[in-house]
């Protein structure tokens, strides 16, 4: 009987046996929000797995189609480590472009939300200067940008950077996070509420 119930207490109890770091040297990174600065870290629960909506391997395409890495010529593609760099360089931008309602439903510390829709009419974010045409995305005050939406089968970001590539924005200074909300919730890695 011991036995049986020392199992249920092993099993109950969740398993923080061994630290889940960023890097081998790196437990945590700090970035600076709206709301102030929000630790970055992964879920310690060794244990720990994905579940509802976020454990979904199996979309309909269309329209959950896998996106390409490259969502168009001259456009980087990044990966997690990458981003939170970028949400402490001062010349980078970290934008969410889903919707509204998937921004508020947790999202990725210190990004901010330009839905997919909105992204070729809101570059004067991002330094550009308005002209008759649109917008001159030309000058040295124009930050770069991380796209990320909801994960590899999302076209939400994708569909951004090639509006706003054709609205004038230079793609060099576009990047894209393919993995998304998907990979980043699979890491284990801190979400806004």
């Amino acid at each position: 009987m011991r036995a049986i119930l020392f199992a249920a207490l092993v099993c109950a109890t969740p398993a923080f046996a061994d630290p889940v770091n960023i890097r081998p040297d790196v437990m945590s990174v700090t970035v600076q929000t709206a709301s102030g600065p929000v630790e970055i870290s992964r879920n310690q629960d060794n244990a720990n797995m994905l579940s509802g909506e976020w454990a979904r391997t199996s979309r309909p395409c269309p329209s959950f189609c896998i996106q390409p890495m490259v969502p168009a010529p001259g456009v980087t593609p990044i990966g997690e480590l990458e981003i939170m760099q970028f949400l402490n360089d001062p010349n980078v931008v970290v934008v969410d472009g889903r919707v509204r309602r998937d921004f508020e439903g947790g999202a990725i510390p210190g990004a901010i939300n330009v839905p997919y829709t909105e992204a070729a009419d809101r570059l004067g974010e991002l330094g550009c200067e308005p002209d008759f045409d649109g917008f001159d995305c030309s000058g040295e005050a124009v930050k770069s940008v991380a796209l990320y939406c909801n994960g590899a089968w999302c076209g939400q970001s994708p569909t951004a950077a090639r509006r706003m590539i054709e609205a004038g924005y230079p793609a060099e200074k576009i990047y894209y996070y393919r993995g998304g909300m998907q990979a980043w919730r699979m890491l284990g890695l801190t979400v806004t509420e």
